[in-house]
């Protein structure tokens, strides 16, 4: 699963770039799917929406295995 969720990830990415920002898959485990946002996106007000209306949504529309979306801190 965690190769799907990379490749609908690669179609998202182009946007967050577009502003910035990026985001990268940190896990997959039992249909949560784990990320962290990057350069711009990092602390960015619109972040959680971000998260949970695009990322999250996308991902669940194209793998229904997956079951929510969260961010982790960076490193």
């Amino acid at each position: 699963m965690r190769d799907k969720v990379e490749e609908v990830l690669d179609k998202i990415r182009p946007s967050l770039v577009a502003d910035g920002g990026n985001v990268e898959l940190v896990d997959v485990n039992d249909g949560t799917v784990e990320v962290k946002f990057t350069g711009a996106c990092d602390g960015c007000p619109m972040a959680t929406m971000t998260l949970k209306m695009g990322i999250e949504q996308i991902l669940k529309q194209e793998i229904p295995e997956v079951k929510e979306v969260v961010a982790v801190e960076p490193d």
